[in-house]
C-alpha cells in the first residue's frame, strides 16, 4: 500500500504544536511499518528533521501560499505518486482530492466563538481559512481523526457527523523528554535564575497570557519568596502591551521572556523549572502538559477541555478565567512539600499512559482498515 501523508510544515524551523505530532507520527511509522510505502509531502525548508529510508520517501512541493500548495499543488503531486489514500494531519485538505481521504481534525477552535482579538495577522488568516475549507471537505472524508475524547464530542456534535466517522488517536511526547539533572548550561541561556515558573504562551487568545501575567502579578503578593516567571515564545512589546492595559507594569523586571525556545532546549527548562503553568482556556490535547510531567516538573493546569482528561485524575486544575485561583494553586504548590513531591511522582507515572509509538500502531490500523474496504 502506498500511503501519502501530508507534513507541509515540518521543515521549517519554528515549529509548533501540530508539525510535532505530524513529525513524530511519521518518525513512529517509519520504524514499525515495513510493508507499506510512505509518500511524504513537504514544503521546502531549512530543518531537514527527517530523513528518507527504505519505506518513506520525502517529496518537496513548491508554491508561493499555503491554500495555493494544498488547493493544487498537493493534489496534483499526490495523484502521480499513485497512492492508496492521503492523510492531511493539520486541520485542512484539498477539496478535490484524488484519492480517499483520512483528515486529521486538531480542533473545532474556528467555529467556536472567539474569546478575544488576535493581533497575529498570520494566526487570522488560518483560521478564516479553516472556516471555509473545513466544512468543504468533510463529506469527502473516509475518516477524521481527532486528538482526544473531548474533542471528538465537540466535533460530532459541532458538525452533526456520524459517530463511526470519527476517532481519537492520542497524541505522545518525544523520548528526549526526560528528568535532566545538569540543567544550567543549557537553561543559562534564556535566564540566569536558578528556580522559576515557567509558561509557555503566545498571541492565541487561547493561551490566556493577560490572566496568567495578572496571577503571576497576585502570587507575588501572596508568596514570602516569589520566583521569576519565565515565558517563552512571546515579544516583548506584546506582553509590555498587555500589561499596560492591566495596570501590571511593575512586574516587568521579574518577567523574563527569551523568545522562541528550541524543542531540543525545553527538557531543560521544563526540569529546570519550579512549576510549569499550563492554564489555557481550550486545548484540544495538551503535549507541553505531558512534555513537563516527563521532566519530573510539577504542572498546574486548566479544569477545562481536554486538559483534565489528559492530566488525569490527580492533576492539578485551576479555573483559566480566575486569576485568584491560578495563584492560589501556586501558592498552594509553593507551600506544601508534600503535595509537591507527589506531584512529581503523578506526573512521571501519568505520562507513560501516551507515547508516538502507540500514536504510529493508530494510525496504521486505521490506514489498514480503510485501505481493506476498498473495492
Amino acid at each position: 500500500m502506498r500511503i501519502a501523508i501530508e507534513a507541509q510544515r515540518i521543515f521549517r524551523t519554528n515549529k509548533h504544536g501540530m508539525d510535532f505530532v505530524a513529525l513524530e507520527s511519521i518518525r513512529e511509522l517509519q520504524k514499525i511499518d515495513h510493508d507499506n510505502e510512505y509518500y511524504i509531502f513537504v514544503s521546502p525548508g531549512e530543518d531537514r528533521c527527517l530523513e528518507e529510508s527504505d519505506n518513506v520517501r520525502i517529496i518537496e512541493v513548491t508554491c508561493p501560499s499555503y491554500p495555493l500548495w494544498e488547493q493544487i499543488a498537493l493534489p496534483r503531486a499526490v495523484a502521480k505518486v499513485n497512492a492508496a489514500l492521503l492523510h492531511c494531519t493539520s486541520n485542512t485538505a484539498p477539496i478535490h482530492c484524488p484519492v480517499p481521504l483520512i483528515l486529521t481534525l486538531h480542533d473545532i477552535i474556528f467555529l467556536e466563538p472567539r474569546q478575544s482579538g488576535n493581533k497575529s495577522f498570520y494566526q487570522n488568516i488560518g483560521w478564516y481559512y479553516r472556516r471555509m475549507i473545513v466544512p468543504r471537505i468533510l463529506p469527502q472524508c473516509k475518516k477524521i481523526i481527532t486528538v482526544s475524547h473531548f474533542e471528538r464530542t465537540r466535533i460530532l456534535k459541532a458538525l452533526s457527523l456520524p459517530e463511526d466517522l470519527v476517532t481519537t488517536v492520542y497524541n505522545g511526547f518525544g523520548q528526549h523528554f526526560y528528568p535532566r539533572k545538569e540543567v544550567e548550561q543549557i537553561t543559562r541561556r534564556y535566564t540566569q535564575d536558578k528556580r522559576y515558573l515557567f509558561f509557555l504562551g503566545n498571541t492565541d487568545p487561547k493561551k490566556n497570557v493577560p490572566r496568567v501575567l495578572k496571577a503571576y502579578e497576585l502570587y507575588r503578593q501572596k508568596s514570602l519568596n516569589p520566583l521569576p516567571l519565565l515565558i517563552a515564545d512571546m515579544k516583548d512589546e506584546y506582553l509590555d502591551a498587555i500589561m499596560k492595559e492591566h495596570d501590571i507594569g511593575h512586574i516587568r523586571p521579574y518577567v523574563i521572556n527569551p523568545g522562541y525556545i528550541p524543542n531540543t532546549d525545553l527538557p531543560y527548562l521544563y526540569s529546570g523549572a519550579f512549576i510549569f503553568l499550563y492554564t489555557s482556556l481550550r486545548e484540544s490535547f495538551g503535549i507541553p502538559l505531558l512534555e513537563a510531567m516527563a521532566c519530573g516538573t510539577p504542572v498546574i493546569t486548566s479544569n477545562t477541555s481536554s486538559m483534565p482528561e489528559i492530566g488525569g485524575d490527580k492533576a492539578i486544575l485551576a479555573d483559566p478565567f480566575d486569576a485568584e485561583d491560578i495563584a492560589n494553586k501556586l501558592i498552594e504548590l509553593e507551600n506544601d512539600p508534600k503535595l509537591y513531591k507527589s506531584q512529581i511522582a503523578y506526573g512521571l507515572q501519568r505520562c507513560r499512559l501516551y507515547s508516538w509509538k502507540k500514536t504510529a500502531e493508530s494510525l496504521l490500523s486505521i490506514y489498514k482498515a480503510l485501505y481493506s474496504m476498498k473495492p
